[in-house]
């Protein structure tokens, strides 16, 4: 019986060194070790910049539709009040403020709200410019006064993405566009 015994923790002994990995076979190696952080690191780097770039279009839209709701707001108020009244825009500090109010009025340090600070006038906007203000003005039908033209937003932190804001006909219409890749009359944004 003590025969069978060893014989038996031989095979045993045999059996499980055969199941047991080498020590050179456990783990990754050194150089798997940086594939696999280099791969992380591209993924995650690309990740980065997609949620950048998706950022700024959410802030482009937010602001354009602010400076389109403006530009409305100027419309209603002028028809409204049988007055011209005007959709101010200015940048101060950097940051992009509008304001609503009656032409022969100037409006208060309290009356101008702010865009969102990632957000830029672009160098694409055609609105007339007075006193460092860009402006747009309606009638007491709500016809433009006597200028067209664009206000155009774009990223601080560069980029394509523009979104714009545009008094198109004499008669007031104001519509919105994004950037393109080919060019409208010298703008991307149309």
């Amino acid at each position: 019986m003590a025969h069978y015994s060893s014989k038996l923790l031989t095979q045993t002994i045999a059996s499980s060194s055969k199941l047991e990995p080498h020590s050179s076979d456990r783990g990754f190696t050194l150089l798997e070790l940086i594939v696999i952080v280099l791969i992380i690191s591209l993924l995650f780097a690309f990740a980065a910049s997609t949620w950048g770039g998706f950022l700024t279009a959410q802030r482009l839209n937010a602001g354009q539709e602010r400076v389109h709701q403006a530009m409305r707001d100027a419309q209603s108020r002028a028809k409204q009040n049988r007055i011209v009244w005007q959709a101010s825009f200015q940048e101060t500090s950097g940051i992009v403020q509008w304001a609503v109010h009656p032409v022969n009025s100037t409006p208060t340090a309290s009356a101008w709200s702010s865009l969102d600070s990632a957000i830029q006038i672009d160098a694409e906007t055609t609105l007339q410019q007075l006193g460092g203000i860009r402006r747009v003005q309606f009638d007491h039908e709500g016809h433009v006064n006597g200028q067209l033209g664009r206000l155009t937003l774009s990223g601080k932190a560069g980029g394509k993405t523009k979104r714009c804001v545009i008094v198109s006909t004499l008669l007031g219409a104001i519509r919105t566009g994004s950037e393109h890749s080919t060019l409208q009359d010298g703008k991307s944004c149309y």
